[in-house]
């Protein structure tokens, strides 16, 4: 068996690394021919604001909506519990890497990693400063904005850490109560064998602590989509800000939210 010959790289063939790139989007966003959120409206839409926690971890103790459902132009407010009535599952999230080329991650002791529940709306308790507790449903923007300020909320609040060292430490306390502490991978790769011979034996060791701050995309806009069911055939329409639509068709979660069982077949156009 003949070994192929190894040729030297030569990087002025590179068609792409080191290059400068064409930007394709800017000639419209600068000429004010974005397309975005607001910019698709129906007849007779209506408008949905959340109503947002106030607290890091507390948890839910009365939710009053009486004031806000009297207001003018409200179609509806809703909450974890309504969710919970109507049969609406959690949505459905894959935050393990699982492709054949992934790291394969574990928990503690080996276990399968603990992925909390996200439930379109929490019943028990809020976890983030932020987060959705209830959704106001009204004619206009501003009657939405005004009636989400008249909804009524009691809160416990309970301890709670905003240091991930802090989060690890014994007897921090816990985001979800079905696990007993806030570590959730805990994945040894490679030999670990190995590796502590090697440091022991090396002439020195370099040991330096690294803080790595929140990293996020940041979108020109809001998370904002616009939602149409067509009574004739049944089917639902929807527009919204990502840069995936693909990954949330291909996993199908809005189905598996709004369908009872959590599973159904889904055509592609």
């Amino acid at each position: 068996m003949r070994a192929k010959k190894m040729t030297k790289l030569d990087a002025t063939n590179l068609t792409t690394i080191g290059q400068p790139l064409y930007r394709k989007e800017d000639g419209r966003l600068l000429t004010g021919k974005g397309c975005y959120g607001d910019d698709f409206n129906l007849e007779g839409q209506a408008y949905a604001v959340m109503v947002r926690s106030p607290f890091p971890h507390a948890r839910i103790l009365r939710i009053d909506t009486g004031r806000a459902k009297a207001m003018d132009g409200i179609r509806g407010v809703f909450t974890g519990m309504d969710c919970l009535a109507d049969g609406l599952n959690p949505i459905p999230h894959a935050p393990v890497p699982s492709t054949h080329y992934d790291v394969k991650l574990t928990g503690p002791g080996g276990m399968k990693v603990f992925e909390g529940p996200h439930p379109l709306l929490p019943i028990d308790k809020v976890r983030y400063v932020g987060e959705a507790v209830a959704v106001v449903v009204a004619d206009t923007r501003e009657q939405a904005l005004d009636a989400a300020e008249a909804v009524e909320i009691s809160y416990e609040e309970l301890p709670f850490v905003l240091d991930a060292e802090r989060a690890l430490a014994l007897g921090a306390p816990t985001v979800w109560e079905e696990v007993s502490d806030n570590v959730l991978v805990d994945t040894i790769l490679g030999d670990s064998h190995a590796t502590e011979r090697a440091f022991a034996a090396a002439d020195h060791v370099v040991e330096k602590h690294f803080h790595v701050g929140r990293v996020t995309p940041v979108a020109m806009e809001p998370r904002a989509g616009i939602a149409h069911y067509d009574e004739a055939n049944g089917r639902y329409t929807l527009r919204f800000t990502t840069g995936g639509p693909g990954v949330v068709r291909q996993k199908r979660q809005y189905a598996a939210v709004l369908h009872p069982t959590g599973a159904v077949a889904t055509r592609h156009p």
